[in-house]
């Protein structure tokens, strides 16, 4: 991943003066918060589109990159399905651009054609059910980044309306600094890009939580993952056993044990159960019978303290 400044194209015979006032004029500031927030949101993005496509996908960030807002519009290709999306307590919409490729990639392997090579894009109006799936995606990216940045503060994003021409749209001034991403996708063999232009205006209200330094450690818990983790460590089967009791007889006593022969093991009609789990002594239980006969146990006490059983557990 690089977060860089955009540089201004100057000629090679351009002043030292001129060049250092040019690229001054184009330094922005960073958001180092807003750069780990969204190397959280890549981890998040390629489980989801997994679900969504059927295919393994990864997602991995090409760029951040600080420049104008007209520069990072005219960077993305055209055309493409382009959603400009819209935050009700932000100042100004940001854009979410789908490329082509990434699209017609989608398309292809959910209705069955990754076997056959892929097909090469060629510059044409969107059809209905490219933009079904695109709109379908948007809105899964959308979701996963609603919940990246509801570690830092509750949004809630929604698509105002879509474009296909990124230089023909307005988001802000064109000499707007802004904020671009440029994430690859890859999906089997087949790969793309989407891209979130962010002008500075949409981020200034809560500019104070982007630009403070990251340290480290944790941001709010990733709950993406937690939310996975818990679905899976709902559906696994364990095994528990339930122990009677437990007695320590010589070892003489033993080996004179015979067949038939009664053994006294001490064991109490009020006598509790310990429930062990992977070799862990979980619970005591008392026996009981039910009305088809079979054992049942009633749970009296817990042996784990609260703050030794996890929590990502649900309730």
């Amino acid at each position: 991943m690089s977060a860089t400044s955009a540089k201004a194209d100057l000629p090679a015979s351009t002043p030292v003066e001129e060049e250092i006032i040019q690229r001054a004029k184009r330094s922005y500031e960073r958001f180092p918060i807003l750069e780990v927030l969204l190397e959280r949101f890549a981890l998040a993005v390629g489980p989801a589109l997994k679900h969504y496509i059927g295919a393994i996908c990864e997602a991995n960030i090409d760029s951040i990159d600080y420049l104008p807002t007209g520069d990072a519009l005219e960077s993305v290709p055209s055309p493409a399905l382009i959603s400009v999306v819209e935050e009700v307590e932000w100042d100004g919409p940001f854009a979410l651009v789908i490329d082509p490729t990434l699209l017609i990639s989608a398309l292809e392997i959910t209705f069955g054609g990754r076997m056959a090579e892929r097909s090469e894009w060629a510059p044409r109006s969107f059809t209905a059910i490219e933009k079904k799936i695109g709109s379908e995606i948007t809105q899964l990216i959308l979701d996963e980044l609603s919940e990246t940045f509801a570690q830092l503060t509750a949004v809630s994003f929604s698509v105002s309306h879509l474009e296909t021409n990124a230089q023909a749209m307005v988001l802000a001034p064109p000499n707007t600094g802004c904020v671009r991403l440029r994430m690859h996708v890859t999906m089997d063999d087949r790969d793309g890009y989407f891209y979130v232009v962010a002008p500075f205006n949409a981020l200034s209200t809560i500019r104070h939580l982007l630009v403070q330094p990251f340290h480290g450690g944790s941001l709010g818990g990733d709950k993406s993952w937690r939310r996975n983790l818990t679905e899976v460590i709902s559906d696994t089967e364990v095994l528990v056993t339930a122990r009677l009791h437990e007695v320590r007889v010589p070892l003489q006593d033993v080996l004179e044990w015979k067949k038939g022969q009664v053994l006294d093991l001490g064991i109490d009609n009020d006598q509790e159960v310990a429930l062990i789990c992977s070799g862990h002594d979980m619970y005591l239980a008392q026996t009981g019978k039910r009305k088809n006969g079979r054992l049942a146990l009633k749970i009296t006490d817990q042996l784990k303290d609260e703050e030794e059983m996890t929590d990502v557990l649900p309730n």
